[in-house]
C-alpha cells in the first residue's frame, strides 16, 4: 500500500508529465526550473515540492496559455523580463513562465533528464551552484549530489580501470623492462611538452605529487631527473605497472592507490613543489570544486599546478572527417557520458571486445576549468593553447596547459 508521501510523489509526477506532454504537442521548447528541476534530477528528496515551474519560449507563451485554458488558469502576470500564469493539475501548482528576449532551446544550461521512460529538459545543477550562496539548500543539495555521483562514478571508474589495464599497458609501452629502457634513454623526452613548465635543470630534489598518474611514465621520468615523486591513482594495475617499471629502472616512487578525492589524511599535506596532472583526467570529474580544492591542500605555500589537457574545442565540438572538419557536437554540454575504457584500443582485438566496464564522464570547457582552480585562491600564471599538429587539423587548438601558482603566506 502507498503512503501519503508516496500518493503524492505520483500525483506530482503525473501532473508534471501531462504539463509536458501538453507543451511538446505544440512543439515549444521549455526546461523545467527551480526547486522543480532539482526534484527531477534526484538531487532534492521527495515528496517533491508542491509547485511545478516551467520556463517556455517566450514568442509562443501566448499559444501556450491557450493550450491549458481547460485547467482555468490564473491572471497572466506581467513584469519587465518576464510573464508568467498559474493554474492547478490534481491540486499541484504549476506556474508557466517566459524570459522575454531568451531562446530556451540554446541555454547551455539546458540539459535533458529521464523521468521513467519520459525525456524532461531541466536546469543543469551548475546553476544552483552559481545562483546561490553556500548556505542556501539548494546549493547544499547539489552538492550534496553531486558528492554521490561522484562517488558512485569512481566505484564504476575503479572496476573499468582494474580489468585489463596492466596488459592494455604491455601492448602499448611493451614489457615494464622495455618501457624502463626506453625512459632511461632520455626521460626528458618522456615529458615531451611539459618540460618548458618543470625547468628540468632546477627539477632535483623537488617534491611532485602526480594526480591519475596512470602507467607512471611521467613519474618515472621525473624521478630520473632527480625528483621526488608520489603517485596517486585509482588502479592497482596501473600502480603494478608502474612499480615493476621502477623496479626495472633501479628507482623508487611511491605510488597510493587511491579515489585522489579520497586520499589518506598522511598524504593530503601542503608539502609538494608541483602538482601534476596530463591528459584525460578532468572528464573524471563531475564537480571540479573538489579536485581543485585538493590540488590547493596539496601545493605548499609557492608551490605550482601543472595542468596539461586536451583542449575542449578538439574534445566536445570539432572532429574531422578526411579532410573535412565537422562541427559534431556542443561545446558547452553539461551531460554525463557512458564512455569506453581509454586504454582499450591497446588491448587485442579479441579482449577490447570482452571489456565489462565502461567509464563515466563529463566534459568541461575551457572557461569552467580556469574558474574551478582560480576559484580556491591559487594564481593564474599561464594559459598556453597547443595547435593540432595533423594537417587536416590545422588551425585548431588540440591540447592546452594551465600553469597555476599557491601564494606565499
Amino acid at each position: 500500500m502507498c503512503n501519503r508521501e508516496q500518493l503524492y510523489s505520483q500525483t506530482w509526477d503525473n501532473a508534471l508529465l501531462t504539463v509536458v506532454h501538453l507543451i511538446e504537442q505544440e512543439k515549444v521548447a521549455y526546461t523545467l526550473i527551480g526547486e522543480s528541476a532539482l526534484v527531477v534530477q534526484g538531487i532534492c528528496p521527495d515528496p517533491p515540492c508542491g509547485k511545478i515551474e516551467v520556463s517556455v519560449q517566450w514568442d509562443a507563451f501566448a499559444r501556450i496559455r491557450e493550450v491549458f485554458t481547460a485547467y482555468m488558469p490564473e491572471a497572466t502576470v506581467k513584469r519587465k523580463r518576464t510573464a508568467s500564469f498559474t493554474f492547478t493539475i490534481d491540486a499541484v501548482q504549476i506556474e508557466i513562465i517566459c524570459h522575454f528576449g531568451t531562446v530556451i532551446r540554446t541555454d547551455p544550461d539546458r540539459i535533458c533528464v529521464l523521468l521513467g521512460d519520459q525525456k524532461i529538459f531541466v536546469k543543469s545543477p551548475d546553476v544552483y551552484l552559481r545562483r546561490f550562496s553556500p548556505a542556501h539548500r539548494f546549493y547544499k543539495a547539489t552538492k550534496k549530489y553531486l558528492c554521490k555521483l561522484q562517488n558512485s562514478d569512481s566505484g564504476l571508474n575503479r572496476q573499468a580501470w582494474n580489468e585489463e589495464a596492466y596488459q592494455a599497458w604491455i601492448g602499448r609501452f611493451g614489457t615494464p623492462e622495455e618501457a624502463a629502457a626506453r625512459i632511461r634513454r632520455d626521460p626528458e623526452g618522456r615529458l615531451l611538452r611539459l618540460i618548458p613548465y618543470f625547468d628540468a635543470k632546477r627539477i632535483k630534489g623537488k617534491k611532485v605529487m602526480n594526480l591519475l598518474g596512470s602507467h607512471g611514465e611521467k613519474a618515472l621520468a621525473l624521478t630520473l631527473l632527480g625528483a621526488e615523486v608520489t603517485v596517486a591513482d585509482i588502479s592497482q594495475e596501473n600502480a603494478t605497472y608502474a612499480r615493476r617499471t621502477a623496479e626495472a629502472l633501479g628507482v623508487t616512487i611511491q605510488y597510493v592507490v587511491s579515489d585522489v578525492l579520497r586520499l589518506p589524511e598522511q598524504i593530503r599535506r601542503p608539502v609538494y613543489d608541483i602538482v601534476l596532472m596530463e591528459f584525460g583526467v578532468l572528464h573524471y570529474f563531475v564537480d571540479l570544486a573538489p579536485l581543485a580544492q585538493l590540488v590547493y591542500d596539496l601545493l605548499k605555500p609557492g608551490g605550482r599546478l601543472i595542468l596539461q589537457e586536451f583542449h575542449p574545442i578538439s574534445t566536445k565540438l570539432v572532429t574531422t572527417r578526411g579532410k573535412r572538419q565537422i562541427v559534431f557536437g556542443n561545446y558547452f554540454d553539461k551531460s554525463f557520458r557512458e564512455r569506453e575504457v581509454a586504454y582499450g584500443k591497446h588491448l587485442p582485438s579479441d579482449d577490447q571486445v570482452t571489456l565489462r566496464n565502461k567509464v563515466t564522464l563529463r566534459e568541461w570547457t575551457l572557461g569552467e576549468t580556469v574558474t574551478a582552480f582560480a576559484s580556491t585562491g591559487l594564481r593564474v600564471e599561464r594559459l598556453d593553447e597547443a595547435p593540432n599538429t595533423k594537417i587536416s587539423d590545422i588551425g585548431l587548438p588540440k591540447t592546452f596547459t594551465l600553469l597555476c601558482s599557491k601564494n606565499v603566506e
